[in-house]
């Protein structure tokens, strides 16, 4: 059993090897030039003036310069990339899902930050193929509830010194045993990051 976390693994700190990471997961088959899609026909800039993770073209009709963000969700942003990764990983890993709130206290961006970026991993994860509940123009069910407060709150008989939670709901000691790699979604999540770019404009 590993007695670090995963979350003190080299690319959730350091922005070098955040860019490696990403690298290695969505250039699996080389490096792929996002301007002209050339594969496999860029050198990696090096130099102390150089920003981390920049990739030249060497096409005689292309010759820019790049990094594995562009043209994904993650290009043009503010927020350092190993955070981002971070909340990939969060996002991937949580059984309830992730709050923006939650996102702005663990990472310690402002909550404007954390809420984009939770928009821009959640545009990631889409893969466009989920068809509306209930399918074309089916009925959906669901269970009755109670909206409001009611004034005097009673128990049933059967409810009383009973949680109204089930714990065993909240134990992912078994999420390994079922299949459920927290990591591999993480990677699964970032692949979809290609040829996708959030905006937002002001309504006219």
């Amino acid at each position: 059993m590993p007695t670090s976390s995963i979350l003190s693994r080299p690319y959730f700190h350091s922005v070098p090897a955040a860019y490696e990471h990403m690298e290695r997961i969505l250039w699996s088959d080389g490096v792929v030039c996002p301007h002209c899609g050339t594969v496999g026909n860029a050198t990696k800039l090096q130099g102390e003036a150089t920003r981390p993770g920049l990739w030249k073209c060497k096409s005689k009709e292309c010759r820019k310069q790049f990094t594995v963000t562009v043209g994904t969700v993650f290009e043009s942003r503010h927020i350092p990339l190993p955070k981002m990764l971070q909340a990939v990983y969060l996002m991937s890993c949580s059984k309830k899902g992730v709050s923006a709130h939650q996102l702005h206290r663990i990472l310690g961006i402002t909550y404007k930050s954390a809420w984009f970026l939770a928009h821009r991993i959640r545009e990631a994860m889409r893969d466009g193929s989920l068809s509306p509940m209930g399918g074309s123009g089916g009925i959906v069910e669901v269970d009755e509830t109670y909206f409001g407060q009611q004034e005097n709150p009673q128990p049933s008989k059967q409810r009383r010194g009973r949680p109204y939670i089930n714990k065993r709901d909240f134990r992912y000691n078994n999420r390994s045993a079922l299949g459920v790699e927290d990591a591999a979604r993480a990677g699964s999540a970032l692949k979809g990051i290609i040829g996708k770019r959030l905006t937002y404009r002001w309504p006219h």
